[in-house]
This record gives structure tokens, sequence and C-alpha cells, in this order.
């Protein structure tokens, strides 16, 4: 797989943080935007996440293994406080929501397990209320006026375009979760075939060489062992 172009930086522990959307020197997401992620863990390593999050705000976050023997890996998700929220042992996929807190949260994908094979890891964060909204709905207002004459109300012009931004944003959540499908199915089938194609070899190695001993044995009960006298 590729170098991720996301920059990481190393922490104590074997340990990571992800920077991700980020102007030079801000170690944090974009919380206007969601961010998915997919890199490669190797085996008996242990990679840390870490997202900045307000008050009362939403984080979601799903992963999936994409590759890997098992398709398995442990997940940790940690409050600012260091308080363990989420824990998954062996899990393939997951999908957690909680409502936050000011501070950094902590999510580990942990492969220590693991002693010969590495994991491919796909996760995506979905980032709500993250105080963003309120400020736009005063920006609009600022440069909407006559709305009595035209009998609409701004409130409702609002609540029709965060509804189609909430269902555009839901579809492209839907895509990318699919695309991860997609990816994890086709390494398994990568696999199988590759398994496929060894054992075929297998058998007809195995068949050539049985086929060459009957010949060989059948040649030698029709040969005439008797020496002719001279």
């Amino acid at each position: 797989m590729a170098p991720s172009p996301w920059p990481r930086l190393l922490l104590p522990l074997g340990c990571f943080a992800l920077l991700l959307s980020a102007p030079p020197g801000a170690a944090e997401f974009s919380p206007s935007l969601d961010s998915d992620f997919t890199f490669t863990l190797p085996a008996g390593r242990k990679e840390c996440f870490y997202q900045p999050m307000r008050k009362e705000a939403s984080l979601e976050l799903e992963y999936q293994v994409l590759d890997g023997a098992g398709l398995d890996v442990d997940f940790h998700l940690l409050s600012p406080k260091g308080e363990t929220l989420v824990f998954d042992e062996r899990k393939s996929d997951g999908v957690h929501t909680v409502e936050t807190e000011d501070g950094d949260y902590m999510f580990c994908f942990d492969n220590t397990f693991s002693t010969i094979s590495e994991k491919v890891i796909f996760f995506e964060l979905i980032l709500d209320n993250m105080g963003e909204d309120g400020q736009d709905q005063e920006d609009w207002k600022k440069y909407v006026t006559g709305t009595d004459l035209l009998d609409m109300k701004l409130e409702d012009i609002l609540e029709s375009i965060n509804s189609v931004k909430a269902r555009l944003s839901k579809s492209v959540q839907i895509q990318t979760l699919l695309r991860a499908f997609e990816a994890r199915d086709r390494n398994i089938q990568e696999s199988n075939f590759d398994r496929v194609n060894f054992w075929s070899m297998v058998n007809l190695g195995v068949m050539v060489v049985v086929s060459a001993v009957q010949v060989y044995m059948l040649k030698s009960l029709f040969e005439d062992k008797r020496k002719s006298r001279t």
C-alpha cells in the first residue's frame, strides 16, 4: 500500500497521532468536514489517533478491517479524562457514537495479539454539532431582507437546506462504506483465488507423480526377467 499523504506524529508506547485536514501547526481535524482514513497496522503493533472535540457535540466512528488474517483487531475509545468508553476485542468492524465534552478523544487499533499478519484498517469519523451551524444561520440573516413581503420564513429555508445537506452527507457516508466493503470482499476473493491456484498446482503435481509411478509399475510387471541361454 502506498504511504498515506497525511502526516503522523510519533508518540511513546508505539502510539501515533493523526493530523487530518488541518493547517500547519494545528493538530486537529477540520471541524466542518467528515474524515476517512485507511492505513496498514503491522503485526504486534498498536496505533492511536486523537480527535479534539467540543462540549455537547457528537462523535461517530466506524471502522472495518479490510485485509489480514482473521480480519480482526482490538479497538479502544478513551475520553479526555482517560476513561474507556468503548472496547471491542477481536472485531472485524464496528460503529460507535458518543456525546462529547471539551478535550481530545483517543481511539486505538491494537494488533499486538498477532505475531505474523498485518491488518489493513479503514475508519471514518463523522462530527456533528461542532458549533458552526449556528454561526452560519446568523450570517444568512444578515443578507436576507424583505422576507415578510415574499411571505417566506428564513427558518423554513434554512431547515430545507440543512435537510438536503444532511441527506447528501449520508449519501457520501454510505458510498464510502460501500467502497470499504468492496475493498474487503476483493481482498478475500483474491486470497481465495491464490489459495485455489496453489492447491490446484499441488494436486496436479501429485497426479503426475502417481501416474509416472503407475506406468513404471505396469511396465515392470510385463518385463521378461528370465535370462536367455547362449
